[in-house]
């Protein structure tokens, strides 16, 4: 559901106060967000000058649009349809998970003949979303404002807007809807902590929920939890999870010389990916545990957030740890026996898991829901969790079923490690396992790009093809009658 809690609060208060009017409960949204917004100005400004948060990107999402993602020239900027033209889709990705998630439905999109362009709600993954898909279709989310939203539809004129996981914004999606496009969420899902929050509020999710044509979840409970919370039963299926379709990961040279040297002592090679605040203590006193028996083993300890970097370089100082900073500019003159292995650089993880004997996975021994498993997967790396991993709920459940991950704990995390060690043939049985789950649940993306193609060309899911183009003409080959209709649309929103 909406990622913003701060948001999500103010809709329903917006709600309760007068719930007989859909449109009344709009408008106290809107004006509350936009005073809560006015309020807080000067936060958001100490915010920008002291930590430079904040800062990028802040007039794409006060709704001015970037010309880099303007139409080609030739284009109809004001409504009207001149003839064939290329149709667009707009794809909404919060973050750099999201973003990786929709690599290869972008890829499928685009080979229908869509101008894809992507945003994104945070810094990592707007810089993510440019590297993948280039500047010129990568921008940031406007703020849930009609003032904000309105410059983006009125010059992408998006044939097609999907939503990845769980981001319902009420105003983006009625000004979606509003402006003739179909609405999608792909990938959706629904966190154990938000469910029985969002069971409150059925009858007003119903209404904002409404605009969305196709629901594509993740896995059933998902269906199920979307289906009880107010969506339309009949739009709501199951597609599979895309981030197994996720493209395996991209070793540098750089990576491939950081393998040798992991390797080069001759002990194991831990990797502790994504770790959290709270969550390093546990994973230095279980290296410590592994050291006593293998003194020449390495830990990789790659922090999930680069603001704590230096936090963590100070924990192991206190912790009297010998360590080595990737970024050191004597980094790769180190011999690393014995020491933890600062990953305090950006975009290698993914691929140093190849070297891995074990990797635990992160956000997953504190409650953080945990990170994605997937990573060490590709490489049938033995893979290590903690107890919390709700944000991944499906994911783990399906490497559980088939035995290809081990959960610990703060207290046994040690032991854990040692026992993977000693037992070579268990450890690699474990990875095997892990990688054959990976194999057999890709498809996802092949199967949402079919669903979404079948709801442009026939209409509305669930309303037996009404307002479907007759002929079933791709959106490429969009006829002036249908690009007078969305004009329409437009005006009226």
């Amino acid at each position: 559901m909406l990622r913003s809690e701060a948001g999500w609060n103010l809709f329903l208060r917006a709600a309760l106060r007068r719930p007989s009017t859909i449109a009344g409960v709009y408008f106290l949204y809107s004006a509350t967000l936009a005073l809560l917004l006015t309020l807080t100005l000067p936060w958001w400004l100490v915010q920008m000058l002291r930590l430079g948060k904040y800062r990028a990107g802040l007039r794409e999402r006060l709704g001015m649009v970037p010309g880099r993602i303007r139409r080609a020239e030739g284009d109809p900027a004001d409504g009207r349809d001149l003839g064939a033209r290329q149709a667009v889709c707009w794809v909404h990705a919060v973050s750099v998970g999201e973003v990786l998630a929709i690599v290869p439905l972008v890829e499928g999109l685009r080979g229908q003949g869509y101008r894809v362009v992507v945003s994104t709600t945070t810094h990592t993954g707007q810089k993510l979303a440019r590297e993948k898909f280039g500047a010129g279709s990568a921008f940031y989310f406007p703020l849930d404002l009609g003032l904000c939203i309105r410059p983006y539809l009125r010059c992408l004129k998006p044939d097609l807007v999907i939503l990845a996981e769980t981001e319902f914004w009420p105003n983006f999606l009625r000004l979606a809807r509003a402006s003739g496009a179909r609405l999608a969420v792909v990938n959706a899902r629904i966190s154990d902590r938000s469910y029985p929050r969002y069971l409150r509020f059925e009858r007003l999710l119903k209404r904002v929920l409404e605009p969305v044509d196709l629901f594509l979840a993740q896995g059933e409970g998902d269906a199920e939890r979307l289906r009880a919370i107010g969506a339309p039963p009949e739009r709501v299926e199951m597609a599979g999870n895309l981030k197994f379709d996720a493209a395996p990961p991209v070793e540098t040279a750089a990576v491939t010389q950081l393998g040798e040297q992991l390797r080069a002592p001759g002990g194991p090679v831990l990797v502790a990916g994504s770790t959290v605040e709270y969550e390093e203590d546990y994973v230095l006193a279980a290296f410590k545990k592994v050291l006593g028996e293998y003194p020449m083993a390495v830990l990789v300890l790659a922090p999930r957030h680069k603001e704590r970097f230096e936090e963590v370089a100070r924990l192991l100082k206190e912790r009297r740890f010998r360590f080595v900073r990737r970024s050191a500019v004597d980094a790769a003159s180190q011999s690393l026996g014995g020491t933890v292995l600062l990953l305090d650089t950006l975009g290698e993880l993914a691929a140093i898991y190849r070297y891995a004997n074990i990797a635990f996975v992160g956000g997953s021994l504190v409650e953080r829901g945990g990170h994605n498993i997937l990573e060490p997967a590709f490489f049938a790396r033995a893979i290590l969790t903690g107890p919390h991993t709700e944000n991944f709920r499906d994911i783990v459940s399906c490497f559980e079923r088939r035995r290809a991950v081990v959960r610990c704990t703060r207290k046994n995390l040690g032991i854990t490690f040692l026992l993977l060690l000693r037992e070579g043939g268990e450890r690699e049985a474990l990875g095997r396992r892990g990688q054959e789950v990976l194999l057999a649940e890709r498809g996802a993306t092949a199967r949402s790009v079919l669903r979404l193609m079948e709801l442009v060309r026939g209409g509305r899911a669930g309303d037996g093809g009404r307002g479907s183009d007759a002929q079933g003409h791709h959106p490429q080959t969009n006829s002036q009658a249908n690009g007078q209709s969305k004009a329409q649309s437009r005006d009226d929103a």
